[in-house]
């Protein structure tokens, strides 16, 4: 259970962290400022939760991750189900946080959605956003597990190798899709921002969970052929 309610604190402060960054400062690609501060937020996260929570859960905080972790034998079976429910609960409670400073605050929202992932960076097409979300989740699942293959002594380096991939796989897609590669980092915005009235997110919110998990499923299959497993 311990491990589960590591998962929902780490998705929870992913998402309050990461999305209220975006929301605050703006993912303008122009400008250029917010874009970069949202890409290293996102990153910072990952590199602080795998040092705390690291430890307990193994700081998958993404479903996309669990189901590459699974793929590549990394995690039992039936760590996964649960692994998945407490990160979309955490996505939802990460939410919720930004709703009540946002919302009852009456601090704008420069993403007009909750810091939601959509696709107007690539002219609204289904596809063009999937196969974003498909290979910077592939990069990402990729180095996440060569990072922690037991057979290389990289633990203590794989939190920030891991973190500082995040930002380097947001820098080019904030201005494409927002950037997902995380289903559950997905999930809670879009539903919050349809709250608000914005439906644009849950629309395409299916592209932002299909992808990631697909380019986790291909990255977990292509580290298990490299290294012959």
């Amino acid at each position: 259970m311990k491990k589960y309610i590591a998962e929902l604190i780490g998705t929870a402060v992913l998402v309050t962290l990461g999305c209220g960054t975006a929301m605050l400062v703006g993912c303008d690609a122009i400008s250029g400022g917010g874009y970069i501060l949202t890409a290293f937020a996102f990153g910072l996260v990952i590199i602080a939760m795998a040092y705390s929570i690291g430890n307990i859960s193994g700081c998958h905080i993404n479903p996309a991750v669990s189901l590459g972790c699974l793929l590549a034998g990394r995690m039992q079976p039936a760590d996964f189900i649960p692994y998945v429910i407490a990160q979309c609960i955490g996505s939802f409670v990460g939410s919720a946080i930004l709703a009540v400073i946002f919302l009852l605050g009456g601090v704008p929202d420069m993403t007009g959605g909750f810091g939601a992932n959509g696709l107007a960076g690539v002219g609204g097409s289904f596809i063009a956003g999937l196969v974003v979300e498909i290979v910077l989740t592939f990069i990402f699942v990729l180095t996440i597990l060569g990072v922690t293959d037991s057979k290389y002594k990289n633990g203590r380096l794989a939190g920030l190798v891991i973190g500082f991939t995040l930002v380097l796989v947001h820098i080019l897609g904030i201005g494409l899709t927002g950037t997902s590669v995380n289903p559950a980092r997905s999930l809670g915005p879009a539903v919050f921002a349809a709250f608000t009235g914005n439906f644009g997110p849950i629309i395409s919110l299916w592209v932002f969970i299909v992808g990631p998990l697909v380019g986790a499923a291909l990255a977990a299959i292509c580290y298990n052929f490299l290294t012959e497993r």
